[in-house]
């Protein structure tokens, strides 16, 4: 009889220890499920955080180039100024001292006139006439070195674009057309005129006679 009651019993025994176990191990496996679940979360929360871009720190690099940006810009502009001012600068000492040298050559000219006044009281006739000749061979050629020439026209015929005809008169000594007589010389500075020769030009004999005889 106690053979039979004792089998039971184990075999209960057995049936509950197999079911404590069963429940041990959906335990473990749902804990492991859910641990794995957290580390998942867990993981996907840091990459979704280190795939999100950092705003604070961008908007710092952002500033820092505008920064250097607006920098290079001032220092730009700063020098285009002084290029500016240092353009103006250059353009007025040209047009103050344009003529420097042209003015220190005629010093020249100016001394030899002022020793010729100083001798005047002493020299003689010839002597006055010699050294006013040489002094305008010295104006002279100071203007030649500056490319100022001398336009004198007598005998060529008339240009308008480099002569002013005063008047005309009958001649047989040149062709009509022609400049008979030089009243003022010209000038020109490197082809360009800067006064014209006043002169006479020379008109046919023949139609002067033409018109006596129809006065007449």
């Amino acid at each position: 009889m106690s053979g039979q009651h004792d089998r039971p019993e184990s075999e209960q025994d057995v049936s509950e220890q197999d079911g404590s176990e069963q429940d041990a191990s959906e335990r473990d496996a749902s804990e492991q499920d859910g641990s794995e679940q957290g580390s998942a979360d867990a993981s996907g929360q840091t990459e979704d955080a280190a795939g999100e871009p950092d705003t604070d720190t961008a908007m710092a690099e952002l500033k820092a180039i505008a920064d250097e940006n607006y920098d290079k810009y001032l220092r730009a502009a700063a020098e285009l100024e002084n290029v500016r001012k240092r353009a103006t600068r250059d353009v007025e000492n040209a047009h103050k001292f344009a003529l420097e040298r042209f003015c220190s050559e005629l010093l020249a000219v100016k001394d030899s006139l002022e020793m010729g006044l100083a001798a005047a009281d002493k020299a003689d006739a010839q002597s006055l006439l010699e050294g006013k000749k040489a002094t305008l061979k010295l104006l002279t050629a100071t203007m030649e070195r500056f490319g100022v020439v001398e336009l004198n026209p007598e005998g060529v015929p008339f240009d308008p674009q480099e002569h002013e005809a005063m008047t005309m008169q009958p001649s047989a000594d040149v062709e009509p057309g022609s400049v008979l007589t030089v009243f003022q010389k010209g000038y020109a500075l490197n082809g360009r005129l800067l006064r014209p020769a006043r002169v006479v030009v020379a008109s046919d004999p023949a139609e002067k006679a033409s018109d006596g005889d129809a006065e007449e």
